[in-house]
């Protein structure tokens, strides 16, 4: 049997190069205008995904809208006291692991990533991305050329906001006859109903069914649902990480 080796926090067998790498892009640190919350990213749409990855035989990196550190919202992190989150073992699991945690301590800015570096990307949700992502222009250029280079393009859950706006280089909004998911709005209206309150300031499927020329599917709330269409990957909430992280692969076995 090979030895196993651990290097960089990834256990591959000797003898084994990883198949190539992948960027993960999370929200950094904000506080919600709806809320007044700490919010950032769900710990399950980063570690999930993540662990797919790897488990592939990816290497991956995590990046974020300014660098740095970056926060999970409360309910997504298996220890919060709401127990929410309680039964993510995976996001349990990687939170042990000081490699791990270092990598959220230490994640790229979006600024200096290049394309040529990786294979695909993968943009994690969470209810910062509804602050950090939608209209930000660096990581619409970012996405928007992984997309034309017809590399796997991905994004899960409130990531998806970038998609409402994002457009490629012939003006046309990336999502233009393409079929595609994200929140959905039975799912808004649920966590509002758990907390009492409106979460978001706007809501994806709401937005997303205003374009004109595209697709948007949901399936029943919280039900793990991912579409590929194309080189473009999306999944609908919390539940579909490792479902759109799949495909992505698949594309990459392709």
């Amino acid at each position: 049997m090979d030895k196993l080796i651990e290097q960089k926090g990834y256990v591959h067998t000797h003898g084994m190069p990883f198949k190539g790498k992948i960027l993960m892009v999370a929200s950094s640190p904000a506080i919600s205008k709806q809320t007044g919350w700490p919010i950032g990213f769900w710990a399950a749409e980063l570690t999930h995904p993540f662990h797919v990855f790897q488990e592939s035989g990816y290497e991956v990196d995590i990046a974020s809208t300014k660098g740095g550190k970056i926060e999970m919202d409360a309910y997504s992190n298996p220890t919060d006291e709401s127990g929410y989150s309680a039964h993510d073992v995976i996001s349990l699991g990687y939170l042990q692991l000081p490699w791990f945690v270092e990598k959220l301590n230490q994640t790229k800015s979006i600024g200096g990533i290049s394309v040529q570096d990786y294979d695909a990307i993968f943009l994690v949700g969470g209810q910062g991305p509804m602050y950090t992502f939608k209209g930000n222009s660096d990581l619409e250029l970012l996405f928007k050329q992984f997309f034309e280079a017809a590399k796997p393009t991905a994004a899960i859950c409130h990531a998806t906001t970038l998609l409402l706006t994002a457009k490629g280089s012939d003006n046309e909004l990336l999502v233009k006859g393409k079929t595609w998911t994200g929140f959905a709005d039975a799912e808004e209206t649920y966590a509002d109903e758990a907390v009492g309150m409106r979460i978001q300031p706007y809501w994806i499927e709401t937005e997303a069914r205003k374009i004109s020329d595209t697709n948007f599917e949901v399936a029943p709330p919280f039900w793990s649902f991912a579409i590929a269409d194309g080189n473009l990957v999306t999944g609908q909430q919390q539940n579909s990480g490792s479902a759109a992280a799949r495909l992505v692969v698949e594309l990459l076995n392709t």
